[in-house]
C-alpha cells in the first residue's frame, strides 16, 4: 500500500488566482499583461502542471532555467517566455533565439555577447535597472553605457525596462524605488515591468505594461498581515496525510527527540506520516497549526524524518487512518509557515519528491 502522505494540486484555482492578478492589474483604459512566474518548478507545483492549468490564459511565462523554457515550448506552449536571470554563457543564446525565448540582462557584457553572437534572429530583452534591490542590475552610472549599446546593437529586437521591489510587502513600501527608478528612466520611452504580487495588489502605482505575479499565483499571501483568502485567493496545494497511530501519555511523559514537548495534562498523540523528508519543516515548533478532522489542533515535539506528533486530546472522534492536511485547504500554508518562522515559498518549493502529487479540480 501506498504511504498515506499526498500533495493535492487543485488545477482549478491557478486560473483563478491568475485572473485576480489580471484583475488588480487592469487600470482604467491599459490592462496589463501578465507573466505567469513558475520559476523554480512554479514554486514546487509543477511547471507543466501549472502551464497547463492556465493554457491560453497566460500572457506569458517567467522561469530560471533555459531547460524549463525549452520544456514549455515542446510541451506547445506559443506564449512569450521569459528567463528572469537571463542566460549564463554565450552557448546559450542559440538556445534563446530557436527557441524564440526573451531573455532578462543586468550587465553591459550580456547585451554585447548577444550583438557578437551573430544569432539569426533578433532577442527580445528585459533590462534590469538596480533601484535598491542590489542583487541584479544596472545602476544608475550605467544607464548612459546601456543606451548608447543598445542605439547601437541591431542584435537586439526590443527592451523592456524592468526592477524589482524589495520591501511592497513590507512597511517602507514601494515609494523610494519609485523615485530611483523614475530618475534612471527619465526620457526613455520603453515598455515597463515592475509589478510582483505584493505590488499588484496593494500599489496600483506599480503597475505598467507588464506584471509579474509570482506567490499569489499559489494562493498564498504576500503579506504578513493579510491572508491570503481575505483577497480572494485560493490555495492550490493542499499537502494531506493520515494518523498512524495515537498514544495516550500520563502529565509528565515526554514526546519525539530530545523530550522538547512534556505533557502537563493526559494527552492523546496523533502520530502523522510526514516529516522533514517529505518537506515538514523541521524547525517547526510545538503548536504549529494543523488540521486533524477538519479540526484545529497543534504539532507536539520535534518533527522527525518521516513523522509528526499533533495533540488529539480536544479531537475525540480522531484515531487511525484520519486525515491530516498540513497545510492547503482549510489550513493556510501562510499560517503553518508563520509559526515556524519561514514564508509560504519555503513551504511549497521543500516538498520533497517523494511525496506523490494527484491533480484535482474543485
Amino acid at each position: 500500500m501506498p504511504r498515506p502522505i499526498q500533495a493535492r494540486i487543485n488545477l482549478s484555482a491557478v486560473p483563478h488566482n491568475y485572473l485576480l492578478a489580471k484583475k488588480h492589474a487592469s487600470l482604467p483604459g491599459k490592462p496589463a499583461k501578465a507573466w505567469a512566474v513558475v520559476k523554480a518548478d512554479a514554486y514546487g507545483h509543477g511547471a507543466l502542471r501549472v502551464a497547463k492549468a492556465l493554457g491560453d490564459l497566460a500572457d506569458g511565462f517567467a522561469l530560471l532555467e533555459a531547460e524549463s523554457a525549452v520544456a514549455l515550448r515542446e510541451a506547445g506552449f506559443q506564449q512569450p517566455i521569459l528567463l528572469l536571470e537571463g542566460f549564463f554563457d554565450s552557448d546559450d543564446l542559440a538556445v534563446c533565439a530557436k527557441y524564440g525565448l526573451t531573455v532578462a540582462v543586468h550587465r553591459i557584457e550580456q547585451l554585447r555577447m548577444i550583438r557578437d553572437a551573430a544569432l539569426p534572429v533578433r532577442l527580445p530583452v528585459y533590462l534590469k535597472l538596480n533601484t535598491g534591490m542590489n542583487r541584479l542590475g544596472f545602476t544608475p552610472e550605467q544607464i548612459t553605457e546601456v543606451k548608447n549599446e543598445l542605439a547601437s546593437n541591431t542584435a537586439i529586437d526590443s527592451a523592456t525596462l524592468m526592477m524589482h521591489f524589495a520591501e511592497a510587502d513590507g512597511a517602507r513600501g514601494v515609494g523610494w524605488q519609485l523615485e530611483r527608478f523614475r530618475h534612471m528612466t527619465e526620457g526613455w520611452n520603453l515598455p515597463v515591468c515592475m509589478a510582483n504580487s505584493a505590488a499588484i495588489l496593494r500599489f496600483p502605482g506599480t503597475v505598467y505594461d507588464w506584471v509579474r505575479p509570482g506567490i499569489m499565483l499559489y494562493g498564498a499571501s504576500p503579506f504578513a498581515d493579510e491572508s491570503a483568502a481575505s483577497m480572494g485567493l485560493k490555495p492550490v496545494m493542499t499537502l494531506a496525510s493520515r494518523v498512524l497511530a495515537v498514544q495516550q501519555i500520563r502529565p509528565g511523559e515526554r514526546v519525539g527527540y530530545g523530550g522538547t514537548f512534556e505533557a502537563k495534562r493526559p494527552t492523546r498523540i496523533g502520530i502523522v506520516a510526514c516529516g522533514y523528508a517529505d518537506g515538514y519543516p523541521r524547525h517547526a515548533p510545538s503548536g504549529t497549526p494543523i488540521l486533524v478532522e477538519g479540526k484545529r489542533t497543534g504539532t507536539v515535539g520535534r518533527v522527525s524524518m518521516d513523522m509528526l506528533a499533533c495533540d488529539l486530546t480536544d479531537i475525540p472522534e480522531a484515531g487511525i487512518g484520519s486525515e491530516v492536511v498540513l497545510w492547503g485547504e482549510g489550513m493556510p500554508a501562510d499560517e503553518v509557515a508563520a509559526a515556524a518562522g519561514t514564508i509560504s515559498y519555503e513551504l511549497f518549493c521543500a516538498l520533497a519528491k517523494r511525496v506523490p502529487v494527484v491533480e484535482v479540480k474543485e
